[in-house]
């Protein structure tokens, strides 16, 4: 939800139930993204995490630098997306937060379970924003995903 993951969209939906989520590089800087979470906390006092999506870029953003304000700032639910997530699921994990990592294949969501993902989102070809290179709907995704994960408790969203 990039340009709309700001704190008043966030607190709003966990004011209403839900998860809200802040998109860390939405913001300029990791201090304004410090800035965001802290107007956030004012907003709700509900649980809201922070969406953290690595990107392939020529010059990527400064990955470590938000991951601890994220951290300093007592965020306990992280969602990554995009590229590998390893580092930062062992780097959230180790300061006992909840790693959400959003997968639009089956492998993707396998090496994320392997790294430690606490929760594993898996987004068809029709969910906006990362629809994946296989064109692989959300139902069929899901039929498969369930088959081949470790999985404790499935839970469907429409």
């Amino acid at each position: 939800m990039h340009f709309v993951g700001y704190a008043e969209l966030a607190a709003a939906v966990s004011n209403a139930g839900g998860l809200g989520m802040i998109t860390a590089l939405t913001q300029p800087s990791p201090e304004k993204l410090r800035e965001e979470i802290r107007k956030c906390k004012k907003l709700t006092n509900k649980p809201f995490g922070v969406n953290l999506t690595l990107l392939p870029a020529l010059a990527p953003p400064d990955y470590d630098s938000y991951a601890r304000v994220i951290v300093e700032e007592g965020v306990k639910i992280i969602e990554t997306a995009g590229r590998n997530p390893e580092k930062w699921i062992k780097f959230f994990n180790q300061h006992g937060c909840i790693v959400i990592h959003k997968c639009v294949a089956v492998k993707h969501a396998l090496s994320a379970q392997r790294a430690g993902a606490a929760i594993i989102s898996m987004d068809g070809f029709e969910c906006g924003g990362h629809p994946g290179e296989e064109d692989v709907g959300n139902f069929v995704l899901l039929a498969v995903a369930a088959k081949k994960l470790k999985v404790r408790r499935i839970r469907y969203w429409i």
